[in-house]
């Protein structure tokens, strides 16, 4: 049975929490605008098509859906109440169905803000708790801004508390005293903020490459319902281009092509990171970002275990990286990304304060000797072959005269130093450390590339196993890959190629005692 009363409400929350309450009546107007913005365009198609037909579809019927959207809008607000009680954060909702759902407050791990460009306009906030069992979260949307920010620091403040107490708001007043005022909470400290010089990093990554290749998904999948992507219009315009020196056109299309990618990069950069503020208080860091929906996001920092630094391929080569945490008890990902493409010191910075340990992304790391280069090497030169193999395949399937041998010679010649180049760029990063010292270490340190460089930070109190795994390559060249299974983050960080001797020894400095049989 849910417990009818709590404690004394916090005095930030006016009403008191402990009461059940619905939604803000402000929601009234949120969910009616979101559920006939989810009915308008298959409407509009239903009415398109079924009025392209004999008999056509009522004009009446339009405002029957617009009816429907609205009162399904307003069920929310009717059927959602909350409240929050001396243990438990409760959550009630259904109409016929009751539904009840329920977070332990000392196992609250994340409590997000999330607001739309509705939200905003609006004065509203969608809270999100997370317990961190799975993704699951219990949600309210919407309630006030102000009262979004008061609940966050309610909940926050009382997961420590222990269970059937309340966080202590204040202290009790002695010998007849008043109780003395508390003091103010502890203002946030700040860890990095949006600086717009770093828009110069947009464009080398890659990450936006997924809305141009939707795109190029909905022309392909409706470009024959355009007028000018007809068979027609199609055929006059290849003549067109047969008929000009294509050299001059080449030039002109890759710039289109890449002034595109500049203003799609740099606007969805703009977007995603507008405002970014990484801020530490009341034991958790809090990440605010965002231009038309503002997402404020929450990690405890006991379950924060590393970190983790990105640099991709093009990123790099403009000294840029990015940053993400590994935690647990954050849902099944466990990584949050904390950071933009930013310059690489940055990353390095912040990486230290969030870790409160200098200098562990930046440690030089133990090489894994010449078989694990030599394993880098071969294993990119077999992929370039393996390019050219495939590359034979047009000269014998088509009757082309003109291509010949050319383009499986080309692949070879170009792709093996290349090939070679990033081989010997992956070994240079390959490796490992354990920090600061390997006969107390508390981090363990690990390095790996091959498209991306990466550089993980774990800690050795997060570390609950090892498996050692090896090929039938692996084998014969002594070497093995060692994860180290945790919690956070992806819940395993791999050593790559590490000589299997030393990588008995790795596991055992950095978990004492676990590795005692193999060891002894």
């Amino acid at each position: 049975m849910i417990p009818e009363v709590g404690p004394a409400a916090d005095p930030g929350l006016d009403p008191d929490p402990t009461e059940w309450q619905r939604l803000d009546p402000r929601n009234l107007l949120l969910d009616p605008v979101k559920a006939v913005g989810q009915f308008l365009v298959p409407a509009v198609i239903a009415f398109v098509g079924l009025s392209s037909r004999d008999g056509g579809m009522p004009w009446w019927s339009v405002p029957l859906v617009v009816i429907g959207a609205v009162a399904l809008g307003v069920l929310p607000w009717l059927t959602t109440s909350w409240r929050v009680t001396a243990t438990q954060f409760q959550k009630r909702t259904g109409l016929l169905n009751k539904t009840t759902s329920t977070a332990p407050l000392d196992r609250v791990r994340s409590v997000d803000l999330e607001a739309s460009l509705l939200h905003r306009v609006l004065g509203l906030s969608k809270v999100q708790i997370g317990t961190g069992v799975d993704d699951d979260r219990i949600t309210l949307d919407a309630i006030s801004r102000e009262r979004a920010a008061d609940l966050r620091a309610l909940l926050l403040a009382r997961r420590a508390a222990p269970a059937g107490q309340d966080a202590p708001d204040a202290p009790d007043a002695v010998d007849g005293e008043p109780a003395p005022t508390p003091p103010p909470p502890a203002p946030d400290t700040e860890l990095a903020s949006i600086d717009w010089s770093w828009l110069r990093f947009a464009p080398f990554s890659l990450t936006r490459l997924v809305l141009l290749a939707g795109l190029v998904g909905v022309l392909a999948q409706f470009g024959e319902d355009l007028p000018f992507l007809d068979p027609e219009h199609l055929s006059d315009g290849w003549q067109w281009v047969r008929s000009v020196a294509l050299w001059l056109l080449l030039p002109f299309v890759l710039l289109g092509g890449l002034l595109t990618w500049v203003l799609v990069s740099v606007t969805g950069y703009v977007v995603q990171w507008w405002n970014l503020r990484l801020t530490r208080g009341q034991g958790s860091l809090h990440l605010t970002a965002g231009l038309f929906t503002t997402r404020s996001i929450s990690v405890e920092e006991t379950r924060v275990r590393g970190v983790e630094m990105r640099e991709p391929l093009l990123l790099r080569a403009v000294g840029g990286g990015e940053l993400s945490t590994l935690a647990t008890g954050v849902g099944s990902e466990g990584v949050t990304r904390i950071l933009p493409p930013c310059p690489r010191q940055v990353c390095v910075d912040v990486g230290d304060d969030v870790l409160a340990e200098p200098g562990r992304l930046t440690v030089p790391l133990t090489a894994h000797g010449p078989s694990a280069r030599r394993r880098a090497h071969v294993g990119q030169a077999l992929g370039v072959v393996d390019l050219a193999v495939l590359a034979v395949l047009p000269v014998l399937l088509t009757d082309v005269s003109w291509l010949g041998w050319w383009l499986p010679a080309a692949v070879l010649v170009v792709g093996l130093p290349w090939g070679a180049a990033v081989a010997e760029a992956s070994y240079r990063h390959l490796g490992h450390a354990l920090a600061p010292d390997p006969a107390a270490p508390t981090h363990l340190v690990v390095g790996h590339a091959q498209a991306a460089r990466v550089r993980t930070v774990l800690e050795t109190d997060g570390i609950i196993g090892w498996v050692v795994t090896e090929s039938w390559f692996q084998r014969r060249l002594g070497l093995v890959d060692l994860v180290a299974t945790t919690a956070a983050g992806a819940e395993k960080v791999v050593v790559h190629d590490v000589p299997r001797e030393r990588a008995v020894r790795l596991a055992d400095s950095a978990t004492p005692g676990v590795l005692t049989a193999w060891t002894a």
